[in-house]
């Protein structure tokens, strides 16, 4: 296993959204995470692009999806992966999969990404990642 953690879209969006449920956590999250908590902290250009969408149609608010885009971005302890050929295709054929238990494709590409690189945990406040990663939250 390696010392690492994935974070995913809910704990952006929470981090920079105060009235977000998950707010106070996801803070608490993320300053872990940045503390180095965690190991390596990565995530990925779909997981940004979610989180700023989400951001933006969740508050209605610029701001803050502007301000989740520069959390994503703009810290030095995040790596950020970018989907390849590769990770789209091992995302393609899980998402085909999972006709029982629907994730979206961008869920999918998270786990391809974990999976390349042995990251077995995520920072998510999703329960649809129960049973297929170790999840923080």
């Amino acid at each position: 296993m390696k010392v690492a953690v994935f974070l995913d879209t809910g704990v952006f969006v929470a981090a920079r959204n105060s009235r977000d449920r998950n707010h106070k956590r996801a803070t608490e999250l993320f300053e872990e995470a940045l503390r180095g908590k965690f190991g390596v902290v990565y995530t990925s250009d779909y997981v940004i692009d979610e989180a700023i969408t989400t951001a933006l149609f969740r508050t209605r608010n610029f701001g803050v999806a502007l301000n989740a885009g520069r959390l994503a971005l703009g810290s030095p302890r995040i790596e950020r992966l970018f989907t390849g050929s590769d990770e789209f295709l091992s995302a393609w054929e899980r998402f085909q999969k999972f006709d029982r238990k629907p994730m979206s494709f961008t869920d999918c590409v998270s786990l391809a990404h974990m999976e390349k690189r042995g990251v077995e945990r995520m920072m998510s406040f999703d329960s649809e990642f129960e049973g297929l990663t170790t999840r923080i939250h």
